[in-house]
């Protein structure tokens, strides 16, 4: 009798032919970057998405309009969370190798200043209302960066090193993954401290979360095994489970169209349409390439960063998501 694994990748194959949701639209390579590729973030104005490669230790720059590379940001320490801010027109690098956040001008992309924190600094996100920046560091905070003065303002002591998180807009908290600590921590951003937190039940290694705050749903998704996990913001309570394919990095909540998007290491785009409150359905699983595990959503666009492998060089690929 085959497996369950196996009957499910055969399930998803088959979905990838019978449906046409994402659609790839163009190549554009990544010359000389070599190594594992991490985060995107993306200037909407002058089309210019900003690639993270952190094994080459540099932001590749790409014009989205002229489909190449036109700058490098070299000299970085393992490049991991980017953050590009229009108002202030900056672009802030998260460096896992030496813990800081270095900051760029985003029309030249010369160095502006640097933010130093204890080490692994990771992911960014920002609070537009309070005009800070929250940065996941070290073996276990949050780190808050005051936009006007570039300072550190605070840091929340967390259980463990921090991967995604989530901001609520409409309230105070913050939705940490900690697998190292197998849980999800809510913080009162407010109170600066954790308020709670949530298990994983059997699931481990909770890398990437998107949070569909309309809905009070925060989607998580899992390692070991690949699972993708919804849970109720208001009670905390896991409401669904998913299959998932393997070492998935990035995850994004489309409320448009309700789909998820997980991009996944192991060679594919994942696609759920959530048709009910606690309902997500397999839409189409897009074969891609192994390692390519990371990816940006613009609301019309997602990008996928694949890595070099062999013959074939480092490139970012733009998928047109169909209505």
């Amino acid at each position: 009798m085959k497996s369950l694994a196996v009957v499910f990748a055969a399930l998803l194959s088959l979905r990838s032919f019978a449906f046409a949701g994402v659609t790839l639209e163009r190549v554009i390579p990544l010359p000389g970057v070599d190594g594992r590729i991490d985060h995107c973030t993306l200037d909407t104005a002058r089309h210019h998405l900003f690639v993270a490669a952190l094994g080459h230790n540099s932001v590749e720059v790409v014009d989205l309009l002229e489909n190449k590379v036109i700058h490098s940001i070299t000299g970085l320490a393992e490049p991991q969370g980017v953050l590009f801010l229009a108002d202030a027109n900056r672009l802030y690098v998260a460096n896992g190798g030496d813990g800081t956040v270095r900051v760029f001008d985003g029309t030249t992309f010369a160095a502006a200043t640097t933010v130093k924190f204890d080490d692994d600094a990771d992911n960014l996100r920002y609070d537009a209302a309070a005009k800070r920046i929250y940065v996941g560091h070290g073996r276990g905070a949050l780190g808050v960066i005051d936009v006007a003065s570039d300072e550190i303002v605070a840091d929340i002591r967390l259980k463990a090193h921090p991967e995604s998180f989530q901001l609520e807009q409409s309230g105070a908290r913050i939705f940490v993954n900690l697998p190292g600590a197998h849980h999800i921590a809510v913080v009162d951003r407010e109170k600066k401290s954790i308020v709670t937190t949530w298990s994983l039940g059997l699931a481990a290694a909770n890398f990437p979360m998107a949070l569909d705050e309309a809905n009070h749903r925060l989607i998580v998704a899992c390692r070991l095994p690949a699972r993708l996990i919804a849970f109720d913001t208001e009670s905390g309570k896991e409401v669904t489970k998913l299959s998932l394919h393997g070492d998935c990095d990035d995850l994004f909540f489309d409320p448009v169209r309700r789909r998820l998007y997980a991009s996944c290491g192991e060679g594919f785009i994942d696609v759920f349409v959530q048709t009910e409150a606690n309902r997500y359905t397999l839409e189409e699983a897009v074969k891609t390439e192994s390692g390519a595990r990371t990816c940006f959503f613009d609301g019309k666009y997602l990008y996928l960063a694949v890595p070099k492998h062999g013959g074939r060089s480092a490139e970012v690929r733009r998928y047109r998501v169909e209505k």
